[in-house]
């Protein structure tokens, strides 16, 4: 752990004692799709403000990026920003708010084939989506285009749930395709250089969708454990690039 994690450990276990009520479901384990933690939606002005991290075991099993960047949030002076989602956070060794939407094995097409996410959405009421969705798809061998699709119908589904929704899309981090599938390296520059010209056409000054790149400068070798999911390093690049796309939206 570094000495900045530390740091904000430090300031999460003394000086904010917590106001979290947030962390209440964090620290419970949770297994690759059981045990949904109950979400609470009573919503009153004034509010903290409400963020879903969306995806797959990238995002959620255990996705100590999350624990990174709620640390930071704090940090920066954040204290009301609220990780909300269906499902409680890993322990990630230290007590942060666990809550979000990552579960793993699944493909992004299937969630918006299925409707998953309209009952997620209505159980959480979320503010801000970060998406990081479509790494199980490539492996599959899902084509870039239908992926897309299904990240249109999702794109919907938030918008209905909250006509004002910020939407922050992940460029997703690189495979090796030695440890993954043959064609996933290259599967992942192909959906990732497709991202931005979507995003443009779905933005909307109402609801923007902001494209976040994790994909330039993350090494498969040295920032993931297995050619696929972060490892330490990989899981702190991932909080800074999401630290530096939500603080503007928070300012």
């Amino acid at each position: 752990m570094d000495r900045r994690l530390s740091r904000a450990a430090r300031r999460v276990c003394a000086g904010l004692g917590l106001t979290l009520a947030l962390v209440a479901g964090a620290l419970a384990p949770a297994s690759a799709d059981a045990g949904a933690a109950p979400a609470d939606t009573a919503r009153t002005e004034g509010d903290a403000v409400r963020i879903m991290p969306l995806g797959d075991s990238i995002t959620g099993s255990p996705g100590c990026w999350r624990a990174l960047l709620w640390a930071d949030l704090v940090e920066a002076g954040h204290t009301d920003a609220d990780f909300v989602g269906t499902r409680p956070g890993d322990g990630c060794g230290f007590e942060y708010d666990g809550d979000n939407e990552g579960h793993g094995g699944f493909l992004v097409t299937d969630v918006a084939a299925r409707g998953l996410l309209v009952d997620w959405l209505a159980r959480t009421e979320p503010d801000v989506v970060l998406m990081h969705f479509g790494t199980n798809d490539v492996w599959s061998g899902v084509p870039t285009e239908t992926v897309l699709d299904a990240y249109g119908v999702l794109v919907g589904q938030m918008r209905a749930q909250n006509p004002g929704m910020r939407i922050l899309v992940a460029q997703i981090i690189p495979m090796d395709s030695d440890r993954s599938c043959a064609t996933c390296g290259q599967g992942v520059e192909d959906l990732n250089a497709a991202i931005p010209a979507w995003a443009e056409a779905q933005d909307t000054a109402e609801s923007p969708v902001l494209v976040v790149d994790q994909w330039t400068g993350f090494d498969a070798d040295a920032d993931t454990y297995d050619g696929v999911h972060p490892s330490g390093s990989g899981d702190r690049r991932i909080a800074d690039r999401w630290l530096e796309s939500l603080l503007p939206l928070l300012a």
